[in-house]
This record gives C-alpha cells, sequence and structure tokens, in this order.
C-alpha cells in the first residue's frame, strides 16, 4: 500500500506543477458504478472446453459488482488532462453447474461457485476530449487485492442446501496491473457517465502457474466538483 500512495503522490505533484504553470483549476470527483467481471487466459480457455464437453451442464458468467471512489482532475493543456483515482472495486468470475439428466430437471438441481475478489484501483488516466463534453480515456491501472473469497451455493427446487464462503486469498497475487481505457461525456453541471474496460496483465495467482488474467466491463456516473 505505501508503494500505491507513494505513487499517487508523485503524479500529483508532477502534474501540479503543470498545472501551476497554466494558472487552472484541479478539481475533485466522486464515482460509482457497476462491474461485470470475469477472468480469461489459457486456464479459462481450458475451462470453456469441459464446458463444451459437458452439453452445457457447466457454465461460466460474469460476476456481477461495483466500484466507488473518488479521482482527482489534473489539466494539463486545453482538451487533456491527468486523472488519477481510488477506488473499491469488485471482480472475479462465477461458475454454475446442473445435472444434465433430463429425468430430473424438474428439480433445477444447481451449483453456483463464485470467486469474489476485492480490490483497491489506482487508475491513472490520460483524457482526451474530441468534442464538447465527450472525451476518451486510458492509462495504467495499478490494484492491491484487499480480499478473496470463494462462495459456493447447492441447492435444488428454489432451496439452498448448502451456501459456504472461504477465505482463498493466499495464493492469489496482491498486487495487480491492468490496462484501462473506455469513453465519457461531461455535462457542464458536473456530472459525468463513461464506460470502460479493464485488461489485467498480470496472472491472478501469485506464482503464474495459470496464465489468467482479470477483465472487467464497467459503467460508471460520476461528479465533479
Amino acid at each position: 500500500m505505501k508503494k500505491i500512495f507513494l505513487l499517487i503522490a508523485v503524479v500529483l505533484g508532477i502534474a501540479a506543477t503543470k498545472v501551476n504553470a497554466q494558472d487552472q483549476p484541479v478539481r475533485f470527483g466522486i464515482r460509482a458504478g457497476v462491474n461485470l467481471a470475469d477472468w480469461q487466459g489459457e486456464t479459462m480457455t481450458s475451462v470453456t472446453d469441459l464446458i463444451e464437453l459437458s452439453d452445457g451442464a457447466v457454465s461460466r458468467s460474469m460476476r456481477e459488482g461495483f466500484h466507488v471512489g473518488g479521482y482527482v482532475t489534473i489539466p494539463v493543456l486545453p482538451g487533456f488532462e491527468i486523472e488519477p483515482g481510488l477506488l473499491y472495486s469488485q471482480k472475479g468470475t462465477r461458475i454454475t453447474g446442473t445435472l444434465p439428466i433430463e429425468q430430473v430437471d424438474f428439480l433445477n438441481a444447481r451449483v453456483n461457485i463464485t470467486n469474489k475478489a476485492e480490490y483497491i484501483d489506482l487508475p491513472v488516466l490520460a483524457k482526451l476530449y474530441v468534442a464538447d463534453g465527450l472525451y476518451l480515456f486510458g492509462g495504467p491501472q495499478f490494484s492491491y487485492l484487499v480480499s478473496n473469497k470463494v462462495k459456493v451455493q447447492a441447492g435444488a427446487l428454489g432451496f439452498n442446501a448448502l451456501n459456504r464462503e472461504w477465505d482463498m486469498k493466499s495464493g492469489f497475487r496482491e498486487f495487480d496491473t491492468a490496462l484501462t481505457g473506455g469513453a465519457g461525456y461531461q455535462f457542464t453541471n458536473g456530472l459525468n457517465l463513461s464506460v470502460g474496460y479493464d485488461h489485467g496483465m498480470s496472472t491472478v495467482d501469485q506464482n503464474g502457474n495459470f496464465n489468467t488474467y482479470n477483465r472487467v466491463v464497467k459503467a460508471s456516473v460520476g461528479f465533479t466538483f
């Protein structure tokens, strides 16, 4: 965490020097929204192949979550800004299994296994305005894994026979890196809307044995003061 806060201080210090030279105000904002997260890579490709062999009895889906936090918008040039932020963000993936037996379809027996990864994200974004209010953004993102749990739910006929959660942080990479980018619109009253995509560059497991990476689609609502 010390490395993350040191990086924030360096970015803000460099950008603030440029801002003072141009006498433009630094603005602060808050942001929240929804996440659709998944894992991708060689290991998940193997899982997908296994799913196809199971005739659909097992399926993958994105984990729904959210993100919330704040940011600092630092003008550098007309139409160009640097925007570091600090966000709490939920990631992971979900696998659902059902009994592939027609005779017991009426039971609706299924098992849900959800990886619930919770991160602190530090995106450092470059924002380029391409029209009035409309902007593109992109840059690196550094993340710290706060917790990682696996939740298993199993049941039939709408009743849960099993609903347990285990701490699985051990063996997972503590610091993650990603490239993030997207587009947004800034209204004159301070409200802004954006959609983005996080492309993980570090394997989720600490030793890199599984070649699996975080992928997150995000939709956000923010307000710049």
